[in-house]
């Protein structure tokens, strides 16, 4: 027996413990996703797009009772009201597209032929999710799979045990059968042999590089299409005409928000140098004015990191750099208790030899560096084995195109960043993954296309 462990960051308490299936069991989960998958699929969509909204409608009726669980389990605070805002965004907004997204694709019709091609779905998809942001995440592959007619199974990670169960009981009340949507807990070797079984037509992976190359590993030589989403070392640029003011919030923000824990959060800035000293000025005066503490007291503003050793990687690399000639400038807070509870971070003098340049940190952490313009900027920016989002800071939008698109990510931002538009395909280049949500494109994944080409017998 196998038992999965949700450890709080509050406290370092068991929070939560489930059993994980034999692999008995869990053939058994997937034999009744796949036997469900055809009913499901020949539901009318608009059906299953109102069932879909309902569970969606049904975790927003959970909400009060979500945040203070997800402080628990991750340790974000709960003055940021939790994950519902972006999880209906992005699921309202594919149900909107469901219709022109799959409907088919007409070639043409004569006299002759009819011929057009198709979208259909793959069969059972499943979703591997992680807890960083494990509403949003899951809902990004979940809502959309099960419009398209899959089946789904979730899988949600151990540090956020109880996401999954949440989820499953929300939608099933409102009306998604249970066998079409299931929540398993698995351990990572029956995770693989499921996988390498060909037990999935479709998985969905968010996690880590050596996470992702462990699911392709498994699925070698199945065929079964995998999409991930991978490491980050998403990067910030300030232009010499930027709004100071906006660009040290916003990329400070997107650098710490949630303790650094962000897939597409601001783990590097390259700065002008004619704003560099201002906008570090700027930026230690943002940073020493939040509140480290237990996420469940209103006025925290950084709450722990989710685990131990997550922390104890970022202060590795912090220590590394400051060994290597790197500069900090955010004193130790007194509620950093060399645990969990890590004081924000500014780095200067650094350089891409150090790991806190190179390396993903995913805690709250950034290095800032001077540029002297685009061309430095750029080489910088594109020296990462990582390609997720880049944040460009200027008021020239040509000049914004350009720059992007010289840049190796998969989202690029101007004067925004750390924001996950669903109507645009969320997607990744390099070691940050292959395929693409949301967006027209993310039903592309989940479905595939089937041509017919249809002779009319015209004597």
């Amino acid at each position: 027996m196998t038992m999965l462990t949700c450890i709080s960051p509050i406290d370092g308490s068991v929070f939560a413990e489930r059993e994980a299936l034999t692999i008995g069991d869990a053939r058994a989960t997937v034999d009744r996703s796949r036997d469900a998958q055809s009913g499901w699929a020949g539901r009318p969509l608009q059906e299953r797009i109102d069932l879909v909204m309902a569970g969606v409608g049904a975790v927003g009726a959970m909400n009060d009772e979500i945040v203070p669980e997800l402080a628990r389990m991750m340790g974000r605070p709960v003055r940021y009201g939790g994950e519902f805002g972006g999880f209906n965004e992005r699921a309202s907004h594919m149900a909107e597209i469901a219709q022109t997204s799959l409907a088919p694709i007409k070639v043409g019709e004569d006299a002759t032929f009819k011929r057009y091609i198709k979208r259909v779905p793959h069969g059972v998809v499943f979703v591997v999710a992680p807890w960083n942001y494990p509403y949003m995440t899951a809902i990004n592959t979940v809502a959309p799979a099960l419009i398209a007619g899959n089946t789904v199974i979730l899988k949600h990670a151990t540090q956020t045990l109880l996401v999954g169960e949440r989820l499953a009981q929300a939608f099933h009340k409102a009306g998604v059968p249970e066998d079409v949507f299931q929540n398993v807990f698995l351990d990572h070797a029956i995770t693989s042999a499921l996988i390498a079984e060909n037990a999935f037509d479709f998985i969905n992976f968010t996690g880590s590089v050596g996470g992702g190359a462990e699911m392709e590993r498994a699925a070698a030589g199945t065929f079964t299409g995998v999409g991930t989403e991978l490491g980050g070392k998403d990067p910030g640029y300030v232009m010499e005409d930027a709004n100071l003011d906006a660009a040290v919030e916003t990329l400070i923000d997107g650098a710490m928000f949630n303790s650094g824990q962000c897939c597409c959060g601001i783990e590097r800035i390259y700065v002008h140098e004619s704003l560099f000293d201002d906008f570090l000025s700027k930026a230690i005066e943002i940073v020493n004015g939040y509140r480290l503490g237990n996420p469940l007291a209103p006025e925290t503003t950084l709450g722990p990191m989710a685990n131990k050793r997550f922390a104890d990687e970022v202060r590795a690399q912090i220590s590394e750099a400051v060994a290597a000639g790197a500069s900090a400038h955010i004193p130790t807070f007194a509620e950093d208790d060399g645990g969990t509870y890590l004081t924000p971070q500014i780095l200067t003098d650094v350089t891409h030899d150090m790991r806190v340049m190179r390396d993903e940190s995913f805690g709250p952490v950034v290095g800032i560096m001077p540029v002297s313009g685009d061309d430095e900027a750029i080489a910088l920016m594109n020296d990462s084995e990582f390609g997720l989002t880049a944040s460009l800071w200027t008021r020239d939008v040509d000049r914004a195109e350009q720059v992007g698109d010289r840049i190796e990510t998969g989202t690029v931002f101007l004067n925004r960043a750390d924001y996950l538009d669903p109507s645009l395909c969320w997607t990744g280049c390099k070691n940050t993954g292959r395929g693409g949500g949301l967006s027209v494109i993310g039903y592309h994944n989940l479905t595939r296309p089937k041509s017919f080409h249809l002779k009319k017998v015209t004597s």
